[in-house]
């Protein structure tokens, strides 16, 4: 079973990168309500339990299915959901061809100059320096001086690490990469020896891809997760804060969160 989902996840990531800007659509038709408002959710297929197909095909992973559980308490919207590569998600915003980006996003000041965060987070995670299980080498960020690392373009792990290893002038290489295969695959190799992550997602690729990796030092970053959202769309951006406050409370982003990451990342209210 294990196989075959992997399988899955590789190939779907693979043709996305292949496809470059290219999406998928597909609604979540929970209200079935003809005057309810279209609401397109950008979000992405290659980070496993986020947000991913699973091996029969279908979108799901905490995202996913927390908006899910949102739409079916807002009869007044019906969510869409547009996959596409992380890259292209923020132009796509910018642009207006999508209204809401859900794929682990955290604020960051170049982020909410443009865009408008919701005001409560659905969950809250570290990121540390991860490296292949056999490097003694590296301990911290700090022992990443003359080493190459890897990093998701616009992602905030690389928005914190180039600005650490410049204000400590670093002789550190950044490499971005795009694909999540890839980069497993550049460290498992030696090309790159460090990258940053999440425990749930080291947990994960370990155990679905044998990615042979370890968590090494202290969180470099501990980020609230935010929906991201155009400037104008304050109704939107309350409506949903209102519903994930009643998810909350009721326990159903605790139980997802336990479901799909491993242990309850939510926040409290």
């Amino acid at each position: 079973m294990k196989k075959r989902l992997l399988s899955a996840i590789l190939l779907a990531g693979a043709l996305l990168a292949a496809c470059g800007s290219d999406s998928d659509v597909a609604s979540t038709n929970a209200n079935n309500n003809d005057d309810a408002k279209k609401v397109v959710i950008g979000t992405g297929s290659q980070f496993i339990n986020i947000c991913f197909y699973d091996e029969d095909g279908n979108l799901t992973g905490y995202d996913i299915e927390l908006l899910k559980e949102i739409d079916q308490r807002l009869p007044q919207y019906e969510f869409d959901f547009e996959v596409m590569d992380f890259s292209n998600l923020l132009l796509s915003l910018e642009t207006k061809k999508i209204d809401v980006i859900a794929h682990n996003m955290a604020k960051n000041p170049e982020r909410e100059e443009k865009f408008l965060f919701n005001s409560q987070p659905y969950n809250a995670v570290p990121t540390h320096v991860v490296v292949n299980e056999k490097n003694t080498d590296i301990q911290s960020i700090d022992d990443l001086n003359g080493k190459t690392v890897g990093l998701a373009p616009t992602s905030n792990a690389a928005l914190f690490v180039e600005d650490y290893v410049e204000k400590n002038n670093m002789d550190t290489k950044l490499t971005y990469i795009t694909s999540t295969p890839d980069i497993l695959n550049q460290l498992k190799t030696d090309r790159i020896q460090a990258i940053f992550q999440f425990p749930f997602s080291v947990e994960i690729f370990n155990r679905e891809s044998d990615a042979q990796l370890k968590l090494v030092g202290e969180p470099l970053i501990f980020s609230e997760i935010f929906f991201m959202l155009n400037k104008q769309d304050e109704q939107l951006a309350a409506d949903i804060d209102e519903v994930l406050v009643e998810l909350i409370d009721d326990g159903t982003v605790k139980e997802l969160s336990e479901k799909w990451l491993g242990a309850d990342f939510s926040v409290e209210l």
